[in-house]
């Protein structure tokens, strides 16, 4: 039975076990084999229909959940205690990742992963239908790649879900270039000093709405950054009354912000980060933009 299924699961040819005569009694798939091959399925590593995921379920004892998170560690050390300790999470390898399923993520809430997975470098991924579990498993792992790299008693995980905004935005470097270098383009001509003075102020403003919030933001007086709006306002005319460009504008600049952070990240560790990125923390808090202050 066990040939059979790892035949029709894709692990291997078709042998003369198709030829076996009828009622011959096997051995069913060891729990260790029939994770390794639920994993598999779940990580997008050897996909399976839906249907097809029932008989590994059976012999791992792990039903498959409606709904379940990935968590990725950056370490193998007591993997097994940790998988134990969230809801008997199915273990995986992924190029050398440790990776956990969490099933039933109600269950599994925020401080009691925060609690399990204190003092080591990990980052969890956000719940998905089980169908989609490969792809909480992608943002984890491109999350991982910018978190810390060693344990200590002040590391905490990372949550996919605070870094929707800077993974999606990152997700494409090559087009995040072009976003930015098209919408930003007025700026080339100033200075770098005079380009990220101008910068932060319209992030500011875009995120705040105004100039007084975005004084507070910059701690710098009101005065100073109607004056500097208004020396964008002069590069930029009317594309700042226009919703769908302060949009991209608003994008082109959270994105040179998250390339820059690339960048000195890669610079510092010397790792080849993923192409996507978290951790710089969006300036200031992010409100409907309005027109005033201009």
């Amino acid at each position: 039975m066990e040939q059979a299924l790892l035949t029709s699961l894709g692990y291997q040819e078709r042998t003369e076990c198709e030829r076996r005569p009828a009622g011959l009694v096997v051995t069913p798939m060891p729990v260790s084999r029939a994770r390794q091959v639920l994993f598999a399925a779940l990580a997008g590593q050897r996909p399976l229909p839906p249907a097809a995921l029932a008989e590994p379920a059976r012999c791992a004892g792990w039903p498959v959940p409606d709904a379940l998170q990935a968590v990725v560690l950056g370490s193998a050390a007591e993997a097994p205690q940790l998988a134990a300790a969230l809801g008997d999470a199915l273990i995986g390898t992924v190029d050398g990742d440790t990776c956990l399923f969490v099933p039933d993520p109600d269950t599994q809430t925020r401080p009691r992963l925060e609690a399990a997975l204190k003092g080591r470098p990990a980052a969890v991924g956000h719940t998905v239908p089980a169908g989609d579990a490969a792809s909480s498993l992608r943002w984890a792992r491109a999350l991982l790649a910018f978190g810390p790299a060693r344990g200590g008693p002040d590391v905490r995980p990372v949550f996919v879900d605070d870094h929707l905004s800077a993974l999606l935005l990152l997700q494409d470097e090559s087009l995040t270039r072009a976003l930015a270098s098209r919408r930003l383009g007025p700026l080339d001509e100033l200075t770098p000093r005079q380009s990220e003075r101008l910068e932060v102020t319209l992030l500011a403003w875009l995120e705040g709405g105004g100039a007084p919030e975005a004084a507070k933001v910059l701690q710098v007086h009101p005065q100073t950054v109607r004056y500097r709006l208004r020396q964008i306002e002069k590069l930029f005319g009317p594309e700042l009354r226009d919703p769908r460009a302060r949009f991209e504008l608003e994008m082109a600049l959270r994105s040179r912000r998250l390339l820059a952070h690339v960048r000195r990240y890669r610079s510092r560790t010397g790792r080849r980060a993923r192409p996507v990125t978290s951790g710089i923390r969006p300036l200031g808090v992010a409100r409907e933009a309005r027109v005033n202050g201009l």
